[in-house]
């Protein structure tokens, strides 16, 4: 694990080694450079596997090939004893980076499929005899890679920081990007922050020869191929073997490691399997509070109490780290800077990282389980609001119309209040009913940005992102056609993005079996009725863990892995968002109207509105702003 960049044409160590030393966080444990005519390559060192011979840059046995390479090969010892039998020398005893030069010589392009890798990874390749540099990024986007062209030459980095450290990158913040930030809370690969800066796809790579860059995928979502008769005893228990696997896998570790414990199931699910690989107690971490949670996030203070008692009845040895509301306001601008772009999604992780850096260096996680099989409001949606669309057709517009039968297929907006909410969303187009959720819709963006930041947006919508996740949709079913597009934007620009920025930041890899793209693409044939059943969210996923779990905790309401925010923001936060959000400040981009930003603080703190997520959105942007732009990191 560690971060990677590095750029083509003339040789210049002194921006190579500027570029790497601005990502050091990623890799404290060294450095390392390769330079040759036409390519510059260096990364920064996490030592995770073969502490002692796995140094970066590796070539192979004749010196044409040379990788850099951020992440983890997780079956990097079947596929060695492999490449072996085919004639490949190794060098190294059991370098998981040393498999990539063999395999791309022995598959090609193509080798992460071809060659069968199970692993998350940003890497570049420099095929020296061919005169060209290659990116890769894995297939559902685990680590980040980011590109432009400066002076006619690639330049690359892990990390957006890391490419800003080169003085011909240019540093022009890109108006329509952030346009979509405030609709979505993140910013919306491959685009970034900054206008020619361009983020790698997952499941892609990029060839840069001859002074041109081409883009192609390797791998793939593919939800066309359902298995349609396969029971839910048969997924659960394929489910189930494959989490086991992935578990394993994972936890094939040189470093020491633990894993994170929310008192969720799928957290809990992966400490009980990692149990069952080792003798010794598994070091395990949560996240509590200092002050109690009131509103949305009042059942947060179960999270300790049922982390608790995981680790009681597994016998972990289990820490926590207790966070304050001036310690969250404090650690905004380094939270900022660590993404490198705004963020108004979870950040917790940031915080518990720093616990966890204290103990271990690797940390498995139970993320991706809600975006495979079903958990969030728009997935919730999705069946009620097929069933209701097709009831309207009939002219069933009211609950009173209804046959008890029919309202149970709305279940659970089946209540006046809950079809109230249902009814006002729904639509025939995803991409129109996506937007009614978001933290912005367009008329709301356009009331808040200032008619001069609108004229450097030019004509766009937000919608025009699902459209176009929407026009490569393989769902044949309406959840399913909901989890196609999450894993292409909130899976990809969001939940990925804060694990790794957040846990890199202290120098943590976090590891997900639930994203092992085995489970991807087993989950993604699923229907989308064993999904989400009867009301019970990730049901195919509870039924496959139930062995594992007690059953007060996989009935346990989900809290989600996110912190208090919204209650501290009306309470002990109060004056720093206000101060934050003060037209003074405001006016240092003079991209929101301050009029209505105050409007909206007032009638939220009257208690006449609820603005909680659009004020959290605005913060994260306004520090962002005063952290990377004001202050000269994009300037």
């Amino acid at each position: 694990m560690c971060g990677i960049c590095g750029f083509t044409g003339k040789n210049d160590r002194e921006i190579l080694a500027r570029m790497n030393r601005a990502m050091i966080h990623r890799g404290p444990d060294g450095e390392g450079f390769y330079q040759a005519e036409g390519v510059n390559l260096a990364m920064r060192r996490l030592a995770i596997v073969d502490l002692d011979s796995g140094q970066q840059p590796q070539c192979n046995e004749s010196r044409d090939l040379w990788v850099v390479f951020n992440g983890e090969i997780y079956n990097h010892k079947e596929l060695r004893a492999r490449l072996i039998k085919a004639g490949h020398v190794f060098a190294s005893d059991h370098s998981d980076t040393e498999t990539i030069v063999h395999l791309y010589e022995e598959h090609g392009d193509l080798w992460p499929q071809v060659g069968q890798v199970n692993g998350m990874f940003g890497l570049a390749l420099w095929d020296q005899a061919r005169r060209r540099l290659l990116l890769y990024r894995d297939r559902i986007g685990k680590k980040p890679l980011y590109w432009t062209v400066a002076d006619g030459e690639l330049v690359f980095a892990s990390e957006i920081k890391s490419l800003l450290a080169h003085p011909r990158v240019a540093r022009e913040i890109d108006p329509q990007a952030l346009y979509h930030y405030f609709s979505l809370k993140n910013i919306s690969a491959p685009r970034t922050a900054f206008k020619g800066i361009h983020q790698l796809p997952p499941g892609h790579y990029l060839v840069w020869e001859g002074g041109k860059a081409r883009i192609a995928d390797y791998w793939r979502l593919d939800f066309s191929q359902p298995l349609l008769e396969i029971s839910a005893e048969e997924a659960a228990q394929e489910l189930r073997l494959l989490l086991d696997d992935a578990v394993r896998l994972r936890m094939d570790c040189d470093a020491p490691y633990g894993a994170y414990l929310s008192g969720g199931v799928d957290s809990s699910s992966v400490v009980v399997l990692m149990c069952r690989h080792q003798q010794r107690p598994v070091t395990t971490f949560c996240l509590g509070y200092a002050e109690e949670a009131r509103g949305q996030f009042e059942g947060k203070a179960q999270d300790i109490h049922y982390a608790r008692l995981m680790s009681q009845r597994l016998g972990t040895d289990h820490h926590e780290y207790i966070l304050d509301s001036q310690e969250f306001a404090a650690s905004l601008p380094g939270v900022m800077r660590a993404f490198d772009e705004p963020f108004s999604g979870t950040i917790s992780t940031f915080f518990l990282s720093i616990l966890i850096h204290r103990h271990v260096k690797v940390a498995l996680s139970g993320d991706g389980a809600d975006e495979l099989f079903g958990s969030y409001l728009s997935h919730r949606l999705a069946w009620p609001m097929h069933h209701y669309l097709a009831l309207r057709a009939q002219g069933k517009d009211d609950l009173g119309s209804m046959s008890p039968q029919e309202r149970r297929l709305l279940h659970p907006f089946d209540t006046p209040e809950q079809f109230a909410f249902l009814r006002g969303v729904a639509h025939p187009d995803q991409s129109v009913w996506r937007m009614r959720l978001a933290v912005f819709d367009e008329p709301a963006k356009r009331a808040l940005l200032t008619p001069e930041f609108l004229r450097l947006v030019g004509p766009t919508d937000s919608a025009g992102l699902y459209r176009g996740y929407l026009d490569q949709a393989t769902a044949r079913d309406p959840l399913n056609a909901v989890l196609e597009v999450d894993q292409r934007e909130l899976l990809a620009n969001q939940v990925l993005p804060f694990m790794d920025r957040l846990s890199m930041a202290h120098s943590i890899e976090v590891r997900s079996p639930f994203l092992d793209h085995r489970i991807i693409e087993l989950a993604n044939r699923l229907p989308g009725k064993l999904k989400i059943k009867d009301g019970i969210n990730k049901y195919i996923h509870k039924l496959a863990v139930e062995p594992l779990l007690p059953e007060d905790l996989v009935k346990r309401p989900k809290e989600g892995f996110v912190q208090p925010i919204y209650s501290w923001m009306r309470a002990s936060l109060r004056p720093w968002v206000e101060d934050t959000l003060s037209p003074r400040r405001l006016k240092a981009h003079g991209f929101l109207r301050p009029q209505v930003v105050q409007g909206m603080l007032e009638r939220h703190f009257a208690g006449q509105m609820d603005f909680s997520a659009q004020i959290w959105n605005l913060l994260c942007f306004q520090i962002w702003y005063e952290e990377m732009v004001s202050r000269g990191w994009g300037a």
